[in-house]
């Protein structure tokens, strides 16, 4: 993967030079406003320019609600032969109404019966069919939601077309890939019952609809597209529930509870917010709403920023992730609302950029968030392995022993393969104890326990079932075999006595052996290995002795 941080401030760096640098728009037409609304007639007429006041740019943006009237001049001539229209971008659910020079009005809007579905959702395109003269005055007059700027531009008929299949590609693509995406996280989380896949499912889809609502690629099925579409409240619900959706998803992703509570408490308190706010939006169409909306948005963004650019720091992946796919994402989303907010006007390639961060994002998080669940798995196997071992002396636990032997029973049983089991302890262990004191005594576990997993094949199993007793399964073996390699284990401890701390230590083992017979059970089996294994005690310890019933022919 690389060292995160120098991959973080690599990508911190190169995000911020490409934002400073950012082209400015070109500034082709003249705009002046009127402060309030007024007659077309005296409008349209001209008796009202010196009422104008100019604009700074050739954006149109209303903050209230209330319609206003805009005065567009042209500072050269436009060609009729060129099909000139008047191209509103980002109308949103704007309503717009243009006078040009032969007087009649053309009313445009992305919804409803105003609707011109020969032109993408990308902008609102009025003709021009008898060209443009430098300094001909046209008018608008705007019925806007509030709070979304509209550049203006005049493009030939051609130019528009090559914009809106552009537009039309990117859109699809971006809502093609969120689609995926969703599906798949969804898929993900029905079949690995993995919650975090179901957030971030929620997330993609919840973005998704907010993305066609607002950009209205609905617009066209009639059910679908006019009646939520032309209402604003929906795209704001929408958009507030992929903030929600989006916070929760990324809580859990970086694990704030424990590494960020104070984030996760203004990430919470934010989306106590955001539903306030949907309640509100159900009621309400004031602009205010999506206001205090952005604002929420703009905070939620800048903790879950800085909970990502804190967590790579640390070297945490999860959080490298985060930053990797969001922070492009965020910093889009800042421009945007910066944007919906008034305070700057983006360049012509922000609406593409700011649909394709979602995709991306969506993209990178679902690959770390596979990242994730493979980490915890490796963590979940690992707390296994250890669980299964005995820590004393490295062999399998009591546990984990008796599991296996059950393992190991069924399938001879299902295979018709012989298994076998070597039962033994260490002779007079409570002495050693006693004498040398319990560290000599677990010592002497932990060096018996080596030299008898020295003396068994892989395929075996060695385990502690309890003090110094321990239990061998010896898969696939007849009990003459094993009764050898009891003899092996019993050699392997007694022929070489053991050194702990300069002191010499006889040992020896007692050991007994038995067969799985048919249709026996594993705790039948155990029991009449441990019969053979009290045997050999009461005939003297040191000894190997098998069972009875494992002598061929009696079973």
């Amino acid at each position: 993967m690389g060292n995160p941080r120098r991959l973080a401030a690599g990508l911190l760096l190169w995000l911020c030079l490409s934002l400073t640098a950012l082209p400015a728009l070109a500034q082709t037409l003249t705009l002046s406003r009127l402060a309030d609304d007024a007659p077309a007639r005296e409008v349209v007429a001209g008796a009202l320019d010196a009422r104008f006041a100019p604009a700074r740019s050739d954006v149109i943006f209303e903050a209230d609600t209330e319609p206003r009237w805009w005065r567009v001049v042209s500072p050269v001539d436009v060609d009729a032969g060129l099909q000139p229209h008047l191209v509103v971008r980002a109308p949103y659910q704007n309503r717009v109404t243009v006078w040009t020079g032969d007087g009649s009005p053309m009313t445009r809007g992305l919804f409803g019966d105003d609707a011109d579905l020969a032109f993408s959702a990308r902008a609102l395109a009025f003709p021009l069919p008898g060209g443009v003269r430098a300094g001909q005055p046209l008018y608008l007059r705007v019925q806007s939601v509030g709070g979304t700027p509209m550049p203006l531009s005049i493009e030939s008929l051609r130019s528009v077309h090559r914009q809106d299949l552009e537009y039309v590609t990117w859109r699809a693509m971006v809502l093609g890939a969120l689609g995926v995406l969703t599906v798949l996280a969804l898929g993900f989380c029905i079949g690995l019952r993995e919650r975090s896949y179901g957030f971030l499912a929620l997330t993609l889809l919840s973005q998704a609809l907010f993305l066609a609502l607002a950009g209205g690629e609905l617009r066209s099925l009639e059910i679908f597209g006019h009646v939520p579409g032309s209402d604003p409240r929906m795209s704001r619900v929408a958009g507030m529930l992929a903030v929600i959706a989006s916070n929760t998803f990324l809580a859990f992703y970086l694990d704030l509870a424990t590494r960020g509570p104070v984030i996760l408490r203004v990430l919470r308190a934010c989306n106590v917010l955001l539903g306030c706010l949907i309640l509100a939006s159900l009621v309400s169409t004031s602009t205010l709403v999506p206001r205090v909306g952005n604002l929420v948005l703009l905070v939620a963004t800048a903790g879950v920023l800085l909970a990502s650019v804190r967590g790579t720091l640390r070297n945490e992946r999860p959080a490298f992730f985060l930053l990797l796919s969001w922070l492009p994402m965020m910093l889009l989303t800042a421009a945007r609302v910066g944007e919906l907010l008034g305070w700057w006007v983006g360049p012509a390639w922000l609406i593409h950029a700011f649909p394709l961060g979602f995709a991306l994002a969506g993209l990178v998080l679902t690959v770390g968030l596979a990242d994730r669940m493979q980490q915890l798995r490796r963590d979940r196997d690992h707390a296994s392995r250890l669980a299964a071992q005995d820590t004393l002396t490295g062999v399998l636990s009591r546990t984990a022993i008796i599991e296996q032997l059950q393992r190991e029973v069924d399938l001879a049983h299902a295979q018709g393969t012989p298994l076998s089991v070597v039962f033994f302890d260490i002779d007079h262990f409570k002495r050693i104890n006693d004498e040398h004191g319990h560290p000599v005594g677990d010592q002497s576990l932990r060096l018996v326990a080596v030299r008898t997993r020295g003396k068994l094949r892989k395929q075996d199993f060695l385990g502690r079932y309890g003090g110094d007793e321990m239990l061998a399964i010896l898969p696939d073996t007849a009990f003459d075999n094993a009764l050898v390699v009891a003899e092996h284990l019993r050699a392997a401890v007694n022929n070489r006595p053991l050194t702990i701390d300069g002191r010499t230590i006889d040992t020896s083992l007692s050991l007994g052996v038995a067969q799985l017979a048919a249709g026996e059970t594993f705790e039948r089996l155990l029991e009449r290995v441990d019969v053979a294994l009290y045997s050999s005690k009461s005939a003297g310890r040191d000894r190997v002795t098998g069972d009875l019933f494992s002598q061929p022919g009696d079973a």
